[in-house]
């Protein structure tokens, strides 16, 4: 089990538990960051799941971005050079600590 530290829009930190196998978006929605859409369901087809990946605990761990994500990411007003797509976050145990903040919506 992991635990990630999640941002919202108006500041709002919580860390939350997430298990193996499910992805950064999944534990984001289900914890009811109602600011973080992710209309596609995790597809890697909207970007609505953006998030900025703080420095830090877990964050060199993450596998690289997907030429398809990179795409999407293209799209948004928001993005910088610690952009990611949560949908395609996957968590494991060596992101213990892996701390994001939800970008504003496009």
């Amino acid at each position: 089990m992991a635990s990630i530290i999640v941002v919202g829009a108006s500041g709002e930190e919580k860390t939350l538990e997430a298990r193996p196998g499910q992805t950064v978006m999944e534990v984001i929605r289900d914890a009811g960051f109602d600011e973080l859409l992710a209309l596609c369901g995790g597809c890697c087809s909207c970007a609505t799941c953006h998030v900025h990946v703080e420095e830090g605990e877990g964050a060199e761990t993450l596998a690289p971005m997907s030429d398809d994500e990179n795409d999407l990411l293209d799209s948004s007003d928001h993005r910088n050079d610690r952009s990611r797509l949560s949908c395609q976050l996957q968590i494991t145990d060596a992101l213990d600590g892996l701390r994001v903040r939800i970008a504003p919506e496009d």
